[in-house]
């Protein structure tokens, strides 16, 4: 007869294989779902400026500042499996040498599944969630939030200003030619592989690329100096945000 240990590592050698059967099984049951998702995006202005695009910038250099719109559609992308994807938008344009491509992350976002903060989720009897923040601005927001997304992978962004500037190795940005703006994504899921960006054209069983998601080509426009006021702002540790306010826009 068998020891409580022996039937204890066999009680749990059983539940660890049922359980790496289910992961399994769960990441290859994704490829049977139908991903179809949609985007748009338009170019709404961008300027260049001189200047030091962030407070600790050792030197001055050319700069580019994009706002754009966005209309994305990624509701297909999530499913049983999806924990949440991390979105973003990326500029491409020649380099200094015109013998490649330069990109550059200009925005960012991450979309979480309503399964992540479901009461059903096992995953909650091991996470806490943070505090809900106790500011009324930020109470406002996310109802605002919640009233234009009312399910996960809608995008709706209207002369959005970029999160991140885009700078140059060469400090050169001006009468840049052929410049575009495109969406991409990675999807990360409970268990199994990464997946990413499948582009326009471009499909994988029933998963089909981005319908649309890049914008048309444009120019950067030539160096547009900054006034005294801004570059002592930004030298004094304002962002460049701020000081494109009072000088550019």
């Amino acid at each position: 007869m068998h020891s409580t240990l022996v039937r204890a590592q066999n009680v749990f050698g059983f539940f660890t294989t049922v359980a790496f059967c289910t992961a399994i099984l769960t990441a290859l049951s994704v490829l049977l779902t139908t991903q179809e998702p949609s985007a748009k995006i338009d170019l709404r202005n961008v300027q260049v400026v001189k200047g030091r695009p962030h407070y600790y910038s050792p030197k001055k250099e050319e700069y580019a500042h994009i706002k754009f719109d966005l209309d994305a559609d990624l509701t297909s992308l999530f499913n049983w499996n999806t924990k949440q994807i991390f979105v973003w938008v990326v500029a491409t344009y020649p380099s200094s040498d015109a013998s490649s491509l330069s990109q550059a992350v200009i925005w960012d976002t991450i979309i979480n599944s309503h399964s992540q903060s479901s009461p059903l989720n096992p995953l909650q009897l091991f996470t806490k969630s943070p505090p809900p923040k106790r500011s009324s601005k930020a109470k406002k927001q996310a109802v605002k939030k919640q009233e234009l997304d009312p399910e996960p992978g809608i995008i709706r962004l209207k002369n959005t200003k970029p999160k991140y500037q885009i700078t140059d190795i060469s400090g050169i940005l001006s009468e840049r030619t052929n410049v575009t703006l495109e969406i991409g994504w990675n999807v990360q899921p409970w268990v199994g592989a990464l997946t990413w960006t499948l582009g326009e054209g471009q499909s994988l069983g029933r998963w089909k690329g981005v319908a649309g998601g890049k914008s048309k080509a444009f120019d950067m426009p030539p160096l547009k100096r900054k006034s005294v006021s801004s570059e002592m702002l930004v030298s004094s540790g304002g962002t460049p945000q701020a000081a494109e306010a009072s000088a550019v826009i």
